[in-house]
């Protein structure tokens, strides 16, 4: 059963299906520009040890069917899709907390992000949460206020409260991924110490990034012949 507290929607443009993007992808856009383009522009993916470590995680997380409780209910690989975003996927986990409200039992969705790593200080992780939250929104027609990211390497629960910074963080997020995408012009490499836990660095090739690396590159090349 779900809450049947409505949330009034703004009147907007809305993407069609044929424009929906991963949401996924929000994340791609956000850790960087140059793997964003790709992975969904150039199609370009190579699995490495950490992303083979995240799949294994959602892996385990991801079983369909829902284990029920008094107080709250469960359900996995929720599918999630908006209009208003343009995203469609899925949501690991959704947990349904039973609350009273008037005399009435309203059962209040609350987005749960499996990830393999730790808590950042970026917001990357915030932002596909809130994506997700928007989504389940618009879906069910109701606010929610909070969800919870849940980190492989510390065992622990982040609070994520879907507060306005955050919401409009998400929002302009997903319009930039729509707007760069659409451009379809992928960036130059430009290496940095986010580059070593990155899936594509051989297809990437950050380090040779610049006039004079890739000079050099080849002076050495042509040397080893």
């Amino acid at each position: 059963m779900v809450a049947q507290n409505k949330l009034t929607i703004k009147q907007e443009t809305l993407y069609s299906e044929d424009q929906l993007l991963p949401l996924s992808a929000l994340q791609h856009y956000l850790f960087c520009r140059r793997q964003c383009a790709l992975i969904h522009i150039e199609q370009v993916w190579q699995e490495n040890f950490f992303t083979a470590q995240g799949r294994n995680l959602h892996e385990r997380v991801d079983k369909s069917g829902q284990r029920p409780g008094r107080d709250c209910r469960v359900e996995y690989s929720v599918a999630l899709r908006s209009y208003r975003l343009g995203l469609v996927g899925k949501a690991d986990v959704v947990e349904f907390h039973k609350r009273q409200t008037e005399g009435k039992a309203l059962w209040i969705p609350y987005p749960v992000e499996y990830k393999r790593g730790r808590p950042k200080e970026k917001d990357w992780d915030r932002v596909q949460l809130c994506a997700q939250a928007l989504c389940l929104e618009e879906q069910l027609e109701m606010e929610m206020a909070e969800g919870a990211l849940f980190y492989g390497k510390t065992r622990r629960r982040e609070k994520v409260i879907f507060d306005k910074a955050l919401r409009e963080k998400t929002i302009a997020a997903s319009t930039g991924l729509h707007d760069f995408l659409a451009a379809g012009i992928t960036p130059p490499a430009k290496y940095s110490k986010r580059c070593r836990s990155c899936s594509l660095i051989d297809a990437c090739m950050p380090r040779l990034s610049g006039k004079d690396r890739v000079k050099k590159y080849i002076e050495d090349a042509l040397e080893a012949l």
